[in-house]
């Protein structure tokens, strides 16, 4: 199955559950499955639930907190407020390391080995590799190249993550640019396409002049070539006539009798 088509079904599914939950111990229940799902990678559907709400302020308001994490947050995000945040279990660990692995490839290309070692808390070259091809390629979450010369992951593909509060503005700036672009571009090829009408038919008229002088040209040829046969059938004639009129003209020989 496509992994966007299973994200959907998936996202579909927990906001469901979610929607139909009104017990906020409950509640909090299917955001640890949430968040433990090793195939569901977006959630900002399910944080958009008013019945949410409810977890604010209770005893279970960090189970909110956790879903934000996982929207939006990384490993070291984490690590940095562990003790306002449930304690994760071993699923949502990984499910958070990947996340973290995403939100690096947004932003970068190309990973050093050393870097993503920190962040993901791997103590070696070898269980960094391992994670990236099991855990994320393998998972259809990102696509690349491990360059164990350079020592760094060269990113291809990854996967989008849910769009912070704060990037929303930039990814509506960065539309606009993108659609004000496309409108100069498209003036553009409209602009040079009327260009290339406009000397298709310059093209056309001076191909069509160029055969009808080329026309006349013919006809003209073909006149001064019957016209030139009539005055060489005309000479001729005459000089037939005028030898023998020479030869008539000329004195006759006298025959002498042979003694």
């Amino acid at each position: 199955m496509d992994i966007e088509q299973r994200q959907s079904e998936l996202i579909d599914h927990f906001v469901k559950r979610a929607s139909a939950v009104s017990d906020a111990a409950a509640l909090a229940s299917v955001l640890v499955e949430a968040t433990s799902h090793p195939s569901l990678f977006a959630f900002s559907e399910i944080l958009a639930l008013p019945n949410l709400l409810q977890l604010e302020a209770t005893e279970n308001s960090a189970f909110l907190d956790m879903l934000r994490l996982f929207a939006h947050g990384t490993w070291s995000d984490y690590k940095s407020n562990a003790d306002r945040l449930p304690q994760l279990i071993p699923d949502q660990i990984l499910k958070l390391k990947q996340l973290t692995v995403l939100t690096l490839a947004e932003t970068y290309k190309v990973l050093p080995y050393d870097q993503l070692m920190q962040e993901l808390d791997v103590a070696n070259v070898r269980e960094l590799e391992d994670f990236l091809i099991n855990e994320c390629m393998y998972a259809g979450i990102v696509r690349g190249k491990l360059d164990q010369l350079r020592r760094c992951f060269e990113v291809q593909f990854a996967a989008g993550r849910d769009l912070r509060p704060d990037q929303l503005g930039n990814m509506i700036q960065t539309l606009s640019n993108w659609l004000s672009t496309s409108e100069s571009l498209l003036v553009s090829i409209q602009e040079k396409i009327k260009w290339a009408d406009s000397m298709s038919e310059i093209d056309k008229k001076h191909r069509k002049d160029v055969e009808e002088k080329v026309e006349e040209v013919k006809k003209s040829i073909f006149k001064a070539d019957i016209d030139f046969r009539g005055h060489e059938e005309i000479c001729s004639e005459s000089g037939g006539v005028m030898d023998y009129e020479e030869d008539r003209s000329r004195p006759k020989r006298r025959r002498h009798p042979i003694s």
